[in-house]
């Protein structure tokens, strides 16, 4: 099958100005808009791609249903998970936790975009987690 390279990840919205604007606040990034339908948020190690659902018609009809994702959740590495808190509940009011340290040596953030899905930001803090993520 060969090399195989993950290159990012797609979420659909119904509202992209909104929710684009809650990835740029969120994580620094400014997004770059291909369409008014399709924009990138791009990082060194990540991109994060936010299509309208116009976007769906290029794919055929009932492809992707906006807002009723419950099974994944998109995670960021980020240097202190305590201070992007500060950041981030000024951005939703849908903290499903509070920074907390985890059993495998995370400390973390878990928040709901406004669409609806979760994001979790994490900070390695165990020596074992440090490790994993040099």
């Amino acid at each position: 099958m060969g090399n195989v390279k993950l290159v990012s990840l797609r979420i659909i919205t119904a509202d992209i100005k909104r929710l684009v604007q809650f990835f740029e606040d969120a994580t620094g990034i400014t997004a770059k808009w291909a369409t008014d339908d399709f924009a990138e948020v791009i990082s060194d190690s990540f991109t994060l791609a936010i299509g309208s659902t116009r976007t769906l018609a290029f794919f055929g009809d009932d492809v992707a249903e906006p807002v009723n994702n419950r099974s994944i959740i998109i995670e960021f590495l980020v240097e202190n998970v305590d201070d992007n808190y500060e950041v981030i509940k000024g951005l939703t009011s849908e903290i499903v936790q509070k920074p907390t340290t985890m059993p495998w040596g995370n400390r973390s953030l878990l928040f709901r975009d406004p669409d609806g899905n979760l994001i979790n930001f994490f900070t390695p803090v165990s020596d074992e987690a440090k490790k994993k993520f040099a």
